[in-house]
């Protein structure tokens, strides 16, 4: 996720909130920062306050569906007006929510963007006899349900949206973390390996290659 908002409580507390909720979470405090960000990283969605120093959020949502970036966006302001909801989106935002609000209504509204706004990821994926369903946080193997903590999930989903992919263990990383977490930590490794232990060894299977020196890969047929 990225989080555009200048008031850094705020976005501090909403950053929090997310990664203790699974996800990996950046902060922008300026529109033009979230310019190159969404341009440079493929987020599942941005949270764009309106009123922000520089560019406001209305422009910064026009400019990234002219730069073609199609992430579901998320506005926020303290504004209730119609004719400001009007606006935003038509500027291209996907979803509207006023200040003040709560966490669990932006955490279900987040959950209901990819189902909403136009994309190129499928709600459900599948590879083989695994299943993953993104929106109700669930995934099987077979008939079977696997229980699997945040991060866990995080890093299969990003495995099973590209089989037969090598991601290197950066892109694992600041797919399931964020662009602050140490580069240099083995928590990869280690996430990978609780992984193997759910999904693949009480089944008897191979599922995640290692590719010794790069990272991992999940085989197009499970």
């Amino acid at each position: 996720m990225l989080i555009v908002e200048d008031q850094s409580k705020l976005a501090g507390l909403l950053a929090r909130g997310l990664r203790e909720e699974g996800h990996a979470a950046d902060v922008a405090d300026r529109g033009e920062d979230a310019l190159w960000m969404a341009s440079a990283a493929a987020y599942d969605a941005i949270v764009l306050d309106i009123m922000l120093p520089g560019i406001d959020g209305i422009e910064t949502c026009r400019e990234l569906r002219r730069l073609e970036v199609w992430t579901p966006v998320l506005m926020l302001t303290a504004r209730d007006a119609v004719g400001d909801r009007v606006t935003g989106l038509d500027a291209g935002a996907d979803d509207y929510l006023t200040k003040p609000f709560s966490f669990d209504e932006l955490l279900a509204r987040l959950r209901a963007l990819p189902r909403r706004a136009p994309a190129e990821r499928p709600v459900a994926v599948e590879v083989g006899d695994l299943r993953l369903d993104p929106a109700a946080h669930r995934v099987w193997r077979g008939e079977t349900e696997l229980e699997l903590s945040a991060k866990e999930f995080a890093l299969l989903e990003l495995l099973m949206r590209r089989p037969g992919n090598v991601l290197t263990r950066e892109q694992l990383l600041e797919g399931a973390w964020d662009m602050s977490y140490e580069r240099r930590s083995n928590v990869v490794d280690v996430y990978i390996r609780y992984l193997r232990e759910k999904i693949d060894r009480p089944f008897g299977s191979d599922t995640i290659e290692t590719v010794r020196g790069v990272g991992y890969r999940l085989k197009e047929h499970t």
